[in-house]
């Protein structure tokens, strides 16, 4: 029988798969590319015939308009871009402090979705079952009108106990008054963490060659607490207090924290930890109840068994899904704008209105809400990734 050698023959492009696959996605990519072109240049063209601006000239402008909230120094006569900080800071404030109560409020009522009291469970089962089943907008409104209508005003505001006063414009409260060892405090605390962080690895290196445990909790907490305790009484020992007082129809000094920012901080983490807590107790459950057992003939506690067995291994389950609603908080915190809190679609709306350049708010707005997303999602998958099964 006659061999047919076809190794030299070339095989037509399109036969290719390789080739065809690599011609496909040109297509693809030219066909967006002019699509984009298009519609730029439509765009452009339709508001040059209609005289609107265009560019990101105006952020150099005076913005002509006051925020209520601020983490930096701020007044009508400086210019939009500082404005528009101003709004990136508000919702990384929120956010932020929003996180962290959300997973420390969901872990909690997570933990006590499995309790073997059963009024325990239940309380907690309503919670989660409730708060999913209410708009966080419809939420939201709850708490403002709370602040607002349900607390007196400021001249017959609740006074619980020295130094904390509640009412309709927010909760003011003392601080400690200006002084130089509240900053060297500070810079103690962070040198202290870098300790305890080195403490740790070496205490789990010990463990790992001796087989001797070493007490990180104690030692930790003692040098968080110890160093900068040292570092005050060195400076002094300063006790004195900035407390609010009222005068004409408000209070002066101390610390205020207003409606607006309570009320949305409130609505977004009470929403939120309800998806939370769901996430932490099927995570908690995945893991195989032989572990428990097993912890449990070993002696270990109740407390020890959740801490050291159960909840390590769940949180390979519970990180992934866990991103999300971090996420989640973050864009639901654009709801800012319903209740007054200035964040930053609430002042990119303002700066829209006042300069009419909606294409280019609109793209900022997108931009900075992309790069949150980007960031939480960068840390958390770097997380993930941190607590993986390496596989040998």
């Amino acid at each position: 029988m006659q061999k047919i050698d076809i190794g030299d023959e070339k095989i037509p492009l399109l036969n290719d798969p390789a080739k065809r696959s690599l011609i496909y996605q040109v297509g693809v990519v030219l066909m967006v590319a002019a699509l984009g072109y298009y519609l730029i240049s439509n765009t452009l063209a339709n508001l040059d015939r209609q005289s609107i601006a265009t560019g990101f000239g105006f952020l150099e402008k005076e913005s002509s308009f006051e925020i209520g909230e601020s983490l930096i120094e701020y007044s009508a006569a400086d210019n939009y871009a500082r404005a528009l900080l101003v709004g990136v800071l508000n919702t990384l404030k929120v956010s932020s402090v929003g996180i962290v109560l959300t997973v420390i409020l969901g872990t909690l009522i997570g933990i006590a979705r499995l309790s073997t009291n059963w009024l325990v469970s239940r309380l907690a089962a309503i919670y989660i079952e409730l708060l999913q089943d209410v708009p966080v907008l419809l939420q939201l409104f709850f708490w403002y009108a709370f602040f607002y209508e349900m607390l007196p005003s400021p001249r017959q505001a609740l006074n619980p106990f020295t130094g904390l006063f509640l009412c309709n414009r927010g909760m003011i409260f003392g601080v400690p008054a200006a002084h130089p060892a509240w900053a060297w405090m500070g810079w103690a605390f962070l040198l202290a963490c870098a300790l305890v962080w080195l403490i740790r690895r070496w205490a789990l290196q010990r463990l790992f060659k001796t087989g001797k445990p070493f007490p990180i909790f104690w030692t930790s907490l003692g040098v968080l607490l110890g160093l900068p305790f040292f570092v005050w009484l060195l400076a002094g020992a300063p006790t004195a207090m900035d407390l609010p007082h009222l005068r004409g129809f408000n209070f002066q000094g101390g610390m205020s924290i207003s409606p607006e920012f309570a009320a949305l901080l409130l609505g977004l983490v009470l929403y939120t930890a309800a998806f939370v807590a769901e996430i932490v107790r099927a995570g908690i459950q995945s893991v195989n109840k032989g572990q428990t057992e097993a912890a449990k003939a070993l002696g270990l506690k109740q407390g020890k068994v959740l801490s050291l067995v159960i909840l390590p291994q769940a949180l390979r389950v519970i990180i992934p899904p866990l991103t999300s609603q971090m996420l989640n908080l973050t864009k639901n915190s654009s709801l800012a704008v319903a209740i007054g809190y200035p964040d930053f679609v609430s002042v990119a709306n303002t700066t829209i209105n006042q300069t009419g350049q909606a294409i280019e708010g609109v793209a900022m707005i997108m931009a900075v809400y992309l790069c949150f997303s980007l960031l939480t999602s960068a840390f958390m998958n770097w997380y993930n990734k941190k607590m993986a099964l390496v596989e040998r």
